[in-house]
């Protein structure tokens, strides 16, 4: 089972890479693999059923996805005045199918864990095993097409990987994910060699991708996960790399450019773009928006000393953009629902696996498109952590459920309780 979720996973993931430079294909290739993937799971979570296993769960602390679902409500409506109807229903419909996905996804690994407590499926053990073959694609193909793989910069003076497949920020956020989910990985596993491998080639395509956010967001993921460790000896080394690589960090990647600090404190020339949508553009429509995922009455914004654009750059003001004052208020409150519902699980089983996910999106999400933003594997991990904590076991059955788990139990002959009663 854990095998099939790994693959499903993985095959999710790289639906939202770009498989060929034809717009029209690669929209058939991710509309195909995502709902694909949707089917596949719900398919898992049929075969627990026909084996007898109650596949009921229970919710507590709702709050953050019930902001979520009014956020999708509001987008929905938001078709009705939406300056471009088929570009919204398309990216609202990919948000939909990839939350369904998550539910689906965390009710099989639930209801398989409450089954067979010796043989528990670890969701950091799936991530670190769904990602890796999508670095090590990047790290081989590289080498063998540099053209393909690489993106030129600054009139071809820096390259960066990720090329038309993937935007290298977003890449960079996945190298950053999938690195911090390989040494947790390293903690537990048996055989070291396999996640100090993926942890390699992870940091190989983040330190290639050139994206200083998701290179910041790894330091800080590393540093809270040492911090959080027992391990003196641990805490030790990872202490003295990170120190030994900050200022590699600050000189290579932080300052790469002539522009040096002003570049960076402009964020890459972003201000003066955020500033032209507050002043010019969100006062047109402040509070529903332009639609979901739309920005301007035109595919492009462009404000009168700014270059155009087709997305924001930052998804908090994507969501202002898109749904005006009243979807960025209701995204702030999944966000702030849904940091509580870590604060009250900071010691539960996944509390590595929150952090992993969070700090590397949250981050992204103040450059790019982020959380709110268009369909990407952002959105999708954001799905992950509203649900993540919320989602539960059930503890008591009704009588027609005590004897399916009965049957179960007498099939596998297994005598130790899987409910309480």
């Amino acid at each position: 089972m854990e095998i099939f979720l790994t693959i499903i996973l993985f095959v999710m993931i790289g639906g939202y890479f770009s498989i060929a430079e034809e717009r029209t294909v690669n929209q058939v290739f991710k509309v195909i693999s995502r709902v694909g993937m949707v089917g596949g799971v719900f398919y898992l979570l049929h075969i627990l059923r026909r084996f007898g296993h109650v596949t009921k769960v229970r919710y507590e602390n709702i709050l953050a996805p019930i902001f979520y679902l009014l956020y999708l409500l509001l987008g929905f409506a938001s078709f009705m005045w939406s300056s471009d109807f088929r570009y919204s229903a398309l990216q609202w419909f990919m948000t939909f199918e990839s939350l369904v996905f998550v539910w689906l996804f965390l009710k099989v690994v639930i209801v398989y864990n409450q089954h067979y407590k010796e043989n528990q499926i670890d969701l950091i053990r799936v991530f670190a095993r769904a990602i890796f073959p999508i670095m090590l694609i990047f790290v081989f193909g590289s080498w063998f097409d540099e053209d393909l793989f690489f993106r030129g910069m600054r009139g071809g003076e820096e390259k960066r990987l990720g090329g038309w497949i993937m935007n290298p920020n977003e890449l960079g956020m996945l190298a950053s994910i999938s690195a911090a989910m390989s040494y947790m990985f390293f903690q537990t596993a048996k055989n070291k060699f396999v996640p100090i491998l993926m942890m390699l080639a992870a940091i190989l395509v983040l330190v290639w991708t050139s994206s200083r956010s998701s290179a910041i967001g790894f330091l800080v993921i590393m540093g809270i996960l040492v911090l959080r460790s027992n391990n003196k000896k641990l805490k030790l080394v990872m202490f003295t790399g990170i120190f030994l690589a900050v200022p590699l960090l600050v000189r290579f990647v932080v300052f790469k450019d002539d522009g040096g600090v002003a570049e960076v404190l402009s964020m890459t020339g972003r201000l003066p773009f955020w500033s032209a949508l507050l002043n010019e553009g969100i006062i047109k429509e402040p509070f529903l928006g332009f639609g979901f995922m739309r920005i301007n009455y035109t595919d492009y914004f462009q404000g009168l000393n700014t270059y155009p654009g087709r997305m924001t750059h930052n998804t908090f003001m994507q969501i202002l953009m898109n749904l005006g004052f009243i979807g960025f208020f209701i995204g702030f409150w999944n966000v702030v629902l849904t940091v509580k519902n870590f604060i009250l699980h900071k010691e539960h089983i996944y509390a590595n696996f929150f952090i992993t996910l969070f700090i590397p999106i949250i981050i992204n999400s103040f450059t790019e498109f982020g959380i709110f933003g268009d369909a990407n594997f952002g959105v999708l991990f954001w799905q992950f952590l509203i649900l993540i904590f919320v989602m539960k076991p059930i503890l008591k059955l009704r009588g027609q459920e005590r004897r399916r788990i009965q049957i179960f139990k007498k099939y596998y002959k297994l005598d130790h309780a899987i409910y309480t009663y």
